[in-house]
């Protein structure tokens, strides 16, 4: 039987894989035969991650790269293709913002918008032209539920959510004639170690119930995982998948369409 779901020698490149979803995605895609590049802002935790990753006999490499510096991440794509060709972008990092749009600062939102919109600009921007040169290629975002429907005390981050989308949308549209694919993975509420940051933070000596609270926002009563929203991510980046282009995947426990009957 065909091994299904192989990526095999390709070249993917992970922003923020370091921790969270993006290491759950890094070690996914590695265990298929993927060649992963992790370009983190903290090298520490990228280094963590491909040490994993080598630990099961796979292939990774850590970058430290600030997505929102386009000098930055132009030399990393640069170095990379001196080894090998680019066929997979993820761009995955991003930052988080609680309060409306009262208590939005100037700073908060530019700091949101260099992160979690310039970052997918800068990455995209730089991998396109090669991905054109190649007539192959494939660009997956991570937007979130809040690029669709409106999150109570969510505006700066939804906001940027809702850009990656539609930045999303115009590029699957622009480039489809070059064989290149964009598509985005739109997750609800997924438990990583900044959803237990948050909670410890703001809620302390209430962990527990604000766990269970926030888990049950999901209709289907509990958050995602780090490891489903990367078994979406390695089924687009597939073979199998390569009739799809210009979509976006809600992996939300039924939040969209079931909070709205």
């Amino acid at each position: 039987m065909i091994n299904k779901f192989s990526l095999k020698n390709k070249t993917v490149i992970i922003t923020g894989g370091g921790s969270g979803i993006g290491e759950a995605i890094s070690r996914t895609l590695a265990s298929q035969g993927a060649v992963v590049h992790i370009l983190d802002n903290k090298l520490e935790s990228a280094l963590e991650t491909v040490n994993r990753i080598k630990k099961d006999n796979f292939v990774g490499v850590a970058h430290k790269c600030d997505v929102s510096n386009n000098v930055e991440v132009n030399q990393v794509i640069h170095e990379i293709c001196k080894i090998s060709n680019i066929e997979i972008l993820i761009n995955n990092a991003g930052i988080a913002h609680v309060g409306n749009i009262e208590n939005c600062k100037e700073e908060d939102l530019d700091k949101l918008y260099n992160v979690n919109i310039k970052g997918v600009y800068n990455c995209s921007k730089a991998v396109i032209p090669i991905m054109k040169k190649n007539k192959n290629g494939l660009i997956i975002n991570l937007a979130s539920i809040a690029s669709s429907v409106g999150i109570s005390d969510r505006f700066a981050y939804s906001m940027t959510k809702g850009a990656v989308l539609t930045m999303t949308y115009s590029i699957a549209k622009d480039y489809v004639k070059d064989n290149i694919r964009c598509n985005c993975i739109s997750p609800a509420r997924v438990h990583t170690p900044f959803v237990d940051g948050f909670i410890k933070k703001n809620y302390p000596n209430e962990e527990k119930k604000m766990f269970k609270n926030l888990s049950k926002t999901q209709p289907i009563g509990r958050m995602g995982t780090p490891q489903e929203i990367a078994d979406l991510a390695l089924y687009l980046c597939s073979e199998e998948a390569k009739f799809i282009t210009g979509s976006n995947f809600a992996i939300d426990g039924g939040f969209v369409t079931l909070n709205s009957q």
